[in-house]
């Protein structure tokens, strides 16, 4: 080994020679290195490798050596009656070990000759067919191990068994323990000393200063306390043998538990003492062991509180323990909603009455059942849910009738929105059907078709009768087709329009007005579309008319990030992208189902984004229905400009009559204003009860 370490940097400055010359000294085995790394990852490991290896002749530095402080030698034992004892040396409590053992072995012979003057034991109950039960199990073992004891008496003259378990005998063990007096409780302590023990020892000390000192030399104080409680005994046993089969099943019990788990009582040392102010437990008829589950250490401390002589003497009525409250059943109930999943898998079920939105009512959907059925956010789901329990804050989905109107065995062949073949309008949505037919709902009929699968824009300049105009075609709509579903999407709109909406309007109405935020016009939005769209993959016809896409794009404007690139009007390049594929979404599916939405454009308001906006929407629809400010303030409602009001392919939606005459209709009216055409159009058709008859009319 050499004497000195190389680090990396310092074997990176030497070339090649001197590090050949390094790997010689430290007689590394030869190889082919080729490069200079090999040269130095091999001194380097050779290093680490001296480093660890074991060596006779590197000298440790010793340990320091704790320093033991040197105290009196006190020593702290507990007996069976709680009472503390404190010794000045483990030598005293050895001699005072060695008296309490011989004291129970005197305690052992006299409760041994007792049973022999009592003569003899109770047998217990013969065995019948069948499995013994756990009662007569043990009763029978407590008689065969009182059986021994009294022939090893009989035998030896005495009682050489330290565990032997039966019920005197741990009675008069008991008793000869509790009464067993501290033989240096009394020794005087110093202020100093007294602050250093602990409490429990301070006041045993004190009653051991009242209290006269016994002679703990006696061995003879114990027998009258032995008689007189032999003499109990008896009559205690006299009383057990006229009690009921059932208590004398529970004292064998008692007994065999005792002989199984028995051991003298030895003190143990710094065991603190136990109180002795208890209170007694109730015991059940049938179940004579206690439900006391101290230490094992102190077993017989606990059977002596639970013995039957002493609880005889207690007078005290122990209260019966409250019962814990039923658990309340689970409180099912139906309920529907709109699916909304998070990035992490966990749906929610919303309602519409919170504009889908997190609310109290939602329903907790697992992942689990998100991934069986299949679902996506915006299904309509509807099944059995499970009310919160205590500290839950959602309900709980349990299980799933019907998704979108379809059973889930239906749902699972369904093709996603994003594949379904987009086709023209070729199914036309009749807003006219009698002479109560609002006028406007005429000229749209006329001038501008709606087809199933619309995407219809109305191009409006403020107070000009827009949301009239949509009220009526959503009223039109609902009362012609209930089967087709509506929904109203307002968006930084007034509190009160909504409100009126949702009283005068057969539709959904969802709204966000224009005191929340931009991030929840646009959380609505999504639900809405996303629903719809979820809707048309099952089949179904679904209309979303939205007030205004101006207001919609000006929302995922401020909410899009920032991609460096500004338009004119503060129009970020690609905000414009997620409100393109909001209207984008309108269209008519092949093999049934579609989307129709009716969105307002807003122009000329002295917003310079709103006409950027405008632009990028003017291309997207394929129908276009302009009001006119001008015919607005004549008070000529409704305020359409029927020249300028047109739909792409409206021959799908008419038939050849219609189309024939619309045609010399327009050619009549090209050189005609807005508002000499819409007067001219308006006094006619008001004096006829049907747009069929006002085309008939065109003859004359």
């Amino acid at each position: 080994m050499i004497s000195n370490q190389y680090t990396k940097e310092q074997l990176l400055g030497k070339d090649e020679n001197e590090l050949r010359n390094i790997a010689a000294e430290m007689n590394l085995p030869e190889r082919s290195r080729t490069t200079k790394d090999d040269f130095i990852y091999d001194i380097l490991d050779a290093q680490a490798e001296a480093a660890t290896a074991p060596t006779s002749a590197v000298e440790t530095t010793p340990r320091r050596r704790r320093i033991a402080v040197k105290t009196s030698d006190h020593v702290y034992s507990a007996s069976t009656s709680g009472e503390s004892e404190r010794f000045e040396n483990s030598r005293e409590e050895r001699a005072a070990k060695r008296a309490v053992v011989a004291k129970a072995k005197e305690a052992d012979a006299l409760a041994t000759q007792t049973l022999l003057d009592l003569g003899g034991l109770v047998e217990p109950p013969k065995r019948k067919r069948g499995r013994p039960s756990k009662e007569d199990i043990a009763a029978r073992q407590a008689f065969e191990a009182a059986q021994a004891l009294i022939a090893g008496a009989q035998a030896k003259g005495e009682t050489t068994t330290e565990k032997t378990a039966t019920s005197p005998v741990s009675e008069v063990e008991t008793q000869v323990a509790a009464t067993e007096p501290s033989t240096s409780s009394t020794a005087a302590a110093t202020p100093e000393q007294q602050e250093e023990l602990p409490a429990f020892i301070l006041a045993q000390m004190q009653q051991a200063t009242t209290a006269p000192e016994p002679d703990t030399n006696e061995s003879d104080t114990e027998t009258p306390d032995l008689k007189e409680f032999a003499q109990l005994y008896r009559r205690r046993n006299e009383e057990r043998k006229a009690s009921s089969e059932q208590e004398s099943q529970s004292r064998r019990t008692e007994a065999a538990e005792l002989a199984a788990k028995g051991a003298d009582f030895i003190i143990v040392k710094d065991v603190p003492a136990v109180s002795t102010g208890f209170a007694p437990l109730p015991a059940a008829p049938t179940a004579p062991e206690s439900d006391y589950s101290g230490d094992s250490s102190l077993s017989r401390f606990r059977r002596f509180k639970d013995d039957m002589v002493m609880q005889a003497r207690r007078t005290t009525e122990v209260a019966s323990l409250p019962q814990a409250p039923t658990a309340q059943a689970d409180i099912v109930l139906e309920a529907i909603g709109v699916l909304e999943v998070d990035s992490q898998g966990v749906g929610f079920l919303r309602t519409a009455d919170y504009h889908y939105m997190p609310s109290p009512d939602d329903v907790y959907v697992a992942p689990a059942q998100i991934r069986n059925y299949m679902l996506k956010t915006g299904d309509v789901v509807e099944g059995k849910v499970r009310a919160p329990r205590s500290g839950e804050q959602y309900y709980v989905l349990l299980s799933i009738e019907r998704i979108n109107g379809l059973t889930p065995e239906q749902l699972r062949d369904r093709t996603t929105f994003e594949h379904l073949t987009p086709l023209f309008p070729n199914e036309q949505f009749k807003l006219s059907t009698g002479g109560k037919t609002p006028l406007a709902c005429r000229m749209v009929d006329l001038f501008a078709p709606i087809g199933k699968g619309q995407r219809a824009l109305i191009v409006a300049q403020p107070k000009t009768g827009k949301t009239i105009l949509m009220k009526q075609i959503a009223n039109a709509i609902a009362e012609n087709y209930p089967d087709t579903y509506l929904m109203m999407l307002l968006i930084d709109e007034r509190p009160e329009e909504v409100t009126d909406m949702e009283r005068t309007v057969k539709a959904e109405v969802v709204a966000s007005t224009f005191d929340e935020p931009a991030s929840r016009h646009v959380r609505v939005a999504q639900m809405v579309l996303e629903k719809a769209k979820r809707m048309v993959e099952c089949g179904h016809d679904v209309v979303i008319f939205l007030d205004s896409i101006t207001r919609l794009a000006r929302a995922f404007n401020t909410v899009a990030p920032t991609s460096g690139k500004i338009l004119t009007g503060g129009v970020d390049a690609t905000a414009l992208q997620r409100p393109k594929r909001f209207f984008g979404a309108a269209r008519n599916i092949e093999n049934g189902g579609s989307l129709t939405i009716i969105a307002t454009a807003l122009i000329d308001t002295g917003s310079k984004m709103d006409e950027v906006i405008f632009e990028e929407f003017k291309g997207t629809g394929n129908m276009e229905l302009q009001l006119d400010r001008g015919l607005a303030n004549k008070r000529l409602f409704p305020a359409i400009n029927l020249i300028q009001s047109s739909t792409r392919r409206d021959d799908l939606l008419q038939d050849e009559t219609t189309l024939n005459r619309m045609h010399i209709l327009r050619k009549f009216m090209a050189d005609m204003s807005s508002f000499e055409a819409m007067d001219f159009v308006h006094k006619r058709i008001g004096d006829t009860l049907s747009n069929e008859e006002f085309l008939s009319t065109m003859n004359g």
